[in-house]
């Protein structure tokens, strides 16, 4: 330990047993210190370690109910696009019932159809 003016004034006025005594504490304190900052940054490491364990697994967990989600919604898309298609052969086969049934007024309705809506595209 380096000696410095207030050292010196602090050895002149205490004993040699109680300066070395007095040294002793400091280096007990500087070491107490010493291992209260290892303590802190081993605590420290400990928190962010399970901090990050925590947040992989509400990461995890987000990822398995968007997937979920997103199953569910394909599932429920592919049964209304069944269900779309079933109607619409349906219609399509009642469509060609009624044509083979009455094929003339079929006609007359088509071609009535179709001059409706050329009158209403020109306007």
């Amino acid at each position: 330990m380096s000696s410095t003016g207030g050292e010196d004034k602090i050895k002149n006025l205490l004993d040699k047993a109680t300066y070395t005594r007095l040294e002793k504490d400091l280096a007990a304190v500087k070491n107490d210190i010493s291992a209260l900052t290892d303590q802190i940054t081993d605590a420290l490491n400990a928190f962010t370690g399970e901090a990050s364990k925590q947040a992989r697994r509400g990461i995890k967990q987000a990822r398995a109910n968007a997937d979920s989600v997103m199953s569910d919604m394909s599932e429920r898309g592919s049964a209304a696009y069944d269900a779309a298609h079933d109607a619409a052969y349906s219609l399509e086969e009642s469509m060609e019932d009624v044509i083979q049934q009455r094929p003339l007024a079929a006609v007359g309705l088509a071609l009535g159809l179709g001059i409706l809506i050329g009158a209403a595209w020109r306007r």
